[in-house]
């Protein structure tokens, strides 16, 4: 698979850069660039830090997603559900956690805690119209498909 280089710049010590877990993997793990590990108490939300700004090219978006083995087994998970990198945000990635579970959780120095996925993204102008195209589904909605 051809990969598309992004400067990246690391902000703390301890920091790393983003890993892929296999060849083929859509979203490259981010790491907590922590001193010491971080309880999050069940139902609250933690921002923790990742120790990294980039480049995210123009036309194009950092997705930042949960890794699936952390939320299914500790519910730890973005609290946004899905973190947006704008091309144009060259602050730190902050990965705002927020334990899902019944018991507190811990995120130690180094733990993969997200993954971000880089997407192409499609500039669009609203345009106001008085009419819609018609469609087979129309306004059908929130399981109108079925099961």
């Amino acid at each position: 698979m051809e990969r598309t280089n992004i400067n990246v710049k690391k902000l703390r010590d301890g920091a790393v850069l983003p890993t892929y877990g296999s060849e083929y993997s859509a979203g490259a793990d981010l790491y907590a660039c922590l001193d010491e590990a971080v309880v999050i108490a069940p139902g609250e939300t933690k921002m923790i830090p990742t120790g990294l700004a980039a480049e995210i090219p123009v036309g194009y978006a950092g997705l930042i997603y949960a890794r699936s083995g952390l939320a299914t087994k500790q519910g730890l998970a973005p609290a946004n559900k899905v973190g947006v990198v704008d091309s144009d945000y060259r602050g730190e990635w902050m990965i705002a956690l927020m334990n899902h579970s019944g018991s507190p959780q811990t995120v130690e120095p180094g733990e993969r805690i997200a993954q971000v996925v880089v997407t192409p993204v499609l500039a669009v102008s609203f345009c106001e119209a008085e009419e819609l195209e018609d469609t087979l589904r129309g306004a059908g909605g929130f399981g109108s498909t079925g099961k």
